[in-house]
């Protein structure tokens, strides 16, 4: 069985596969990242293998931890992948970005495929039918552009994310929510058409915190699939351990 551990600034989501099916998962404290993984040994005997991301994150204790407990795979840039990758600046590409696409080459094999994250920050990952990772796109998410319109004024609040119920915002809140929300959707919904309009057929992912909420008002066929980032870590590891 394999554990999968992808590290954030303050939660880090853990995952045990028994080869690609999920058995487990859990979203804790970074800090609390030792007493989690003990537990989960200590119910599946034969979690031995695992990988981690965005190691920068994990103070040296937990990754000490981490090498004597497991056989560990530490995702970097030098980490063999399956596809070409002609990123302009591949040591910039974030390790997040590189695992998503390795989960669309496993499942979506020899066809053209967008991945988009709607995290932090929106995430547009293009790889196409030839095996070969393009770029994409980096723009704020949705939290963040609430948070940059209070920050960065002297009198906008600072709201919760909430669905707008039409395209005219009769009060500041309603109009900031559509301003962020249908911004959101009709950029996801304009960069779609885009590159459908250069490549032809393609298959779309949207993955990310935001994913579900953002899936029931896009116009466009997608597949949401909270699971794909773990997914992808996964089939590095298998790639990399086999």
């Amino acid at each position: 069985m394999n554990l999968i551990i992808d590290v954030g600034n303050t939660y880090t989501k853990l995952a045990v596969f028994k080869r690609d099916k999920i058995k487990d998962k859990e979203r804790v404290k970074t800090k609390k990242i030792i007493e989690v993984i003990e537990k989960l040994q200590e119910k599946y005997d034969d979690l031995k293998v695992g990988i981690v991301s965005s190691v920068g994150k994990l103070d040296q204790k937990t990754l000490d931890f981490l090498e004597k407990n497991l056989q560990l795979t530490i995702l970097s840039h030098k980490t063999r992948i399956p596809f070409t990758n002609l990123y302009g600046t591949p040591k910039t590409l974030g390790i997040d970005r590189i695992a998503l696409v390795c989960a669309s080459v496993e499942q979506f094999p020899n066809e053209n495929v967008l991945i988009i994250d709607a995290g932090t920050c929106i995430t547009f990952d293009f790889i196409n039918h030839k095996n070969e990772y393009l770029g994409g796109a980096i723009s704020p998410g949705i939290r963040m552009r609430y948070k940059a319109m209070h920050n960065q004024t002297a009198n906008l609040p600072l709201l919760k994310t909430e669905v707008p119920k039409t395209i005219v915002g009769n009060s500041t809140a309603s109009s900031m929510h559509s301003g962020v929300v249908n911004g959101v959707l009709r950029e996801i919904d304009g960069n779609i058409e885009q590159y459908v309009k250069e490549f032809g057929d393609l298959t779309i992912i949207l993955t990310g915190g935001d994913a579900k909420m953002l899936s029931k008002q896009l116009k466009s066929s997608i597949f949401a699939n909270s699971n794909f980032l773990l997914e992808g870590l996964n089939f590095i590891l298998q790639y990399n351990t086999h």
